[in-house]
């Protein structure tokens, strides 16, 4: 469960002198880039720790969202030492067997000084600049509990492009952490089951690319033109 700490819980939606409301700060928002996983189809290696333009993905992600936020963490199992020099705390899984991107967002939460928490995973590099400013804008304004981004992305029959939602894009108060962790003590693993419970807004971005992972070292390389 949450400590009794105060200084963490959701503040009202924030308003301007006028009255209108406003958006979230990036001091009230900590960013966790998540490179915890397997690496399986890359061959089992540390996804984070392979290169993109000569930079380690998950060192490259937390440079892309440093200046979004007001701290970062990253989330990571193995190699530690490798990614504590990268001068953010490091926080591992707490369940056990490389559960999925919810054990980073649970982990995550569960170390976060700030009323709100972004994720990012470290392998899609080129998520874009102005991406949590446009998650908080939206998740003040249509008062939702959990703002997503969702894009383009080829369709793997046709090869046309739909829109589709991108669960591990999410910008969400910690205060959600106990549901988070009824969720999985149930059994349940996947993100978007879990977001369907809450009031969760999508947030269109309109690159194809600006979400694109690299879950092979092809893919990875495909993404360095």
């Amino acid at each position: 469960m949450l400590p009794n700490d105060t200084t963490r819980d959701t503040p009202a939606a924030p308003c301007d002198a006028a009255g209108a409301t406003a958006t979230l700060s990036p001091a009230q928002i900590t960013g966790v880039v998540l490179a915890g996983g397997r690496g399986t189809r890359m061959g089992g290696v540390d996804k984070g720790l392979q290169l993109f333009h000569g930079t380690p993905l998950a060192l490259h992600a937390l440079r892309r969202l440093q200046p979004q936020v007001g701290s970062c963490l990253i989330n990571a199992n193995r190699h530690l030492d490798q990614y504590r020099a990268f001068d953010v705390p490091v926080v591992a899984d707490t369940l056990p067997d490389y559960a999925g991107p919810l054990a980073g967002f649970v982990s995550a939460l569960g170390r976060c000084a700030t009323p709100y928490l972004v994720t990012v995973p470290c392998d899609s590099p080129l998520f874009p600049t102005d991406l949590v400013a446009r998650l908080a804008a939206a998740l003040v304004s249509e008062q939702a509990d959990i703002a997503m981004a969702s894009a383009p992305e080829p369709d793997e029959r046709s090869g046309q492009l739909a829109m589709r939602a991108q669960p591990v894009f999410c910008l969400l108060p910690v205060h959600l952490l106990p549901s988070l962790q009824a969720f999985i003590a149930g059994g349940r693993r996947k993100i978007d089951t879990w977001t369907a419970q809450h009031q969760t807004t999508l947030v269109v971005f309109d690159d194809p690319r600006a979400f694109a992972n690299a879950n092979t070292l092809d893919q990875l390389q495909a993404l360095q033109p």
